[in-house]
C-alpha cells in the first residue's frame, strides 16, 4: 500500500507469442522472463498483490514458483495477439477483486519483456501517480534523433519516396527536432478510475517518467542477445551506453 492506496501488480504473459515461442519463459541470465518480474517486486513492498494474467499453465507454474500468484487463467477471447492491454487489465482486476473480496486503487502493469527494470523505476511511477492524483504514469525513453518521426520516410505502391510528415521537408539539422519519447514497457501505473471509468490505460491526466540508459523491450532473439550483452557489461562495470543502467 502507498499512502492509503491499495496496489495490484498485473504481469501479462500469454503463451501464444509468435516471434519467440513461449517468450515469457525464455531465460535471461538463467532466469525466465516472468520470474525476473518477481525478483524486482521483492524490492517493492508497496505492492499489495501481484498476479500473472496468462492462458498458459506452464507460465502460471513458473510465475507462482517465483512468487507471483496465478489465481485465474486468461480466457481465450482475450488471449490473441491483437488484444489490447485494457482488456487484459480490466479482466485481471475484476477477477482478482472477486477472488480477494477486495478493491484495488492502483494497477501496476509489468510486462515480462522489459527485463532491465529496477524496483526504483516502479516506485517512481507509483509515487508520481499517487502524489499528483494522476490517471496514469508510464515509463518512457527518449527516442534517438535518427528515429525521430520527422526523419521517417514512406514508400508508395511503386516505390515512390516521400516524407512521413510534410513539415519534415524543413528539417535541416537535428537541433531543429523537438525531443520525442517512446514507451519502454518498464512500468505502467494506472488508477482504478482511469481503467474502469475512462476505459483507457492513458487517461486525461497522464504523465511520463523518463528512464535514462538503454532499455530493451524483447520481441526477437536479437533483443534477447542484446539484453544479455547489456547485463554482462554491467557486471564488468563497463563505461558507456551499455554500462550500469541509471535509475
Amino acid at each position: 500500500m502507498l499512502k492509503g492506496k491499495k496496489i495490484l501488480a498485473v504481469v501479462p504473459a500469454r503463451g501464444g507469442s509468435k516471434g519467440i515461442p513461449l517468450k515469457n519463459l525464455q531465460p535471461i541470465g538463467g532466469v525466465p522472463l516472468v520470474a525476473l518480474v518477481a525478483e524486482v517486486l521483492k524490492g517493492l513492498p508497496e505492492v499489495d498483490r501481484a498476479v500473472v494474467s496468462t492462458d498458459s499453465d506452464r507460465i502460471a507454474e513458473v510465475a507462482q514458483a517465483a512468487g507471483i500468484d496465478a489465481p485465474f487463467r486468461r480466457p481465450e477471447n482475450i488471449s490473441g495477439d491483437t488484444i489490447g492491454d485494457w482488456d487484459v487489465l480490466t479482466h485481471a482486476l475484476s477477477a482478482t477483486e472477486a477472488i480477494d473480496s477486495a478493491v484495488y486503487d492502483v494497477i501496476l502493469m509489468l510486462q515480462p519483456t522489459s527485463p532491465l527494470r529496477k524496483a526504483e523505476h516502479l516506485r517512481r511511477c507509483l509515487e508520481k501517480l499517487v502524489d499528483e492524483d494522476l490517471d496514469a504514469v508510464w515509463t518512457v525513453s527518449e527516442t534517438d534523433t535518427k528515429n525521430h518521426p520527422l526523419k521517417q520516410l514512406t514508400l508508395g505502391t511503386h516505390g515512390e519516396l516521400g516524407y512521413y510528415a510534410p513539415e519534415a521537408a524543413g528539417i535541416i539539422a537535428r537541433q531543429q527536432l523537438k525531443p520525442v519519447y517512446h514507451r519502454n514497457g518498464i512500468a505502467y501505473a494506472i488508477s482504478r478510475g482511469c481503467l474502469l471509468n475512462q476505459k483507457t490505460i492513458l487517461g486525461r491526466k497522464a504523465a511520463g517518467i523518463v528512464i535514462p540508459g538503454v532499455h530493451v523491450s524483447i520481441d526477437t532473439p536479437w533483443d534477447m542477445a542484446l539484453v544479455e550483452f547489456i547485463l554482462a557489461s554491467e557486471k564488468r562495470g563497463d563505461k558507456g551506453p551499455f554500462g550500469a543502467s541509471s535509475t
